[in-house]
C-alpha cells in the first residue's frame, strides 16, 4: 500500500503529516493559494492518516463533514511544499474533531505556519443516512495510535 503521509514527531502533538505540492490551478490571480484550496490538503493529510490506521472503509458507516473553520497565516505559493499536520482532537459519541497546521516547507529546513484547521465529521449510517456512534474499532485504532511514541522510518522527510 503506497500512503502519502508519514509518522513524525516535529510538531508535538501531531503525530503524522501529509505533503502536497502546490498546483498552479491551487493559485489565483494574486499567485498565492486560493483560500479554498486548502480544503483538499486537509483531507488528503485526513485520508492518509485514516489509511495509516488501517481504516480507509468501516463497514456499514461513513463520516460526513460536519463543520470547517479555517485561520490563514501566510500565503502559499505555486510550487511551495506543503507538510499538512493532522491529529484527532476529540472524539464524541457520534462526531470526530480533527485539528490541522499546514507548514510551507523553506530552503534551509525551517518552516512556516500557512493555515491552521479544526474540521468536524459525523459518523453516519450509510443505509439510513442518520448519525450512529464512532465504532469502538475506529476509536482504538485511534487512541492507540496517538498514544504511542512514533517510530519514525528512515525513508521520511528529516529536517535538521
Amino acid at each position: 500500500m503506497i500512503e502519502l503521509g508519514h509518522v513524525t514527531d516535529r510538531k508535538p502533538p501531531f503525530r503524522y503529516a501529509a505533503l502536497a505540492r502546490v498546483a498552479f490551478s491551487d493559485t489565483d490571480a494574486q499567485g498565492v493559494v486560493y483560500y479554498g484550496r486548502y480544503m483538499p490538503y486537509f483531507d488528503l493529510s485526513r485520508v492518509e492518516f485514516h489509511r495509516h490506521l488501517g481504516r480507509v472503509h468501516v463497514g456499514g458507516v461513513d463520516f460526513a463533514m460536519r463543520a470547517v473553520s479555517v485561520e490563514y497565516v501566510a500565503p502559499a505559493r505555486f510550487d511551495d511544499l506543503l507538510e499538512i499536520f493532522v491529529r484527532v482532537e476529540r472524539i464524541g459519541t457520534t462526531s470526530i474533531t480533527y485539528d490541522h497546521a499546514a507548514y510551507r516547507q523553506d530552503e534551509g529546513g525551517g518552516d512556516t505556519l500557512m493555515a491552521t484547521a479544526k474540521a468536524t465529521v459525523v459518523c453516519v449510517s450509510l443505509e439510513e443516512r442518520v448519525k450512529v456512534p464512532v465504532p469502538d474499532e475506529f476509536r482504538e485504532l485511534v487512541e492507540s495510535f496517538q498514544a504511542a511514541k512514533p517510530k519514525i522510518r528512515a525513508s521520511q522527510p528529516t529536517r535538521g
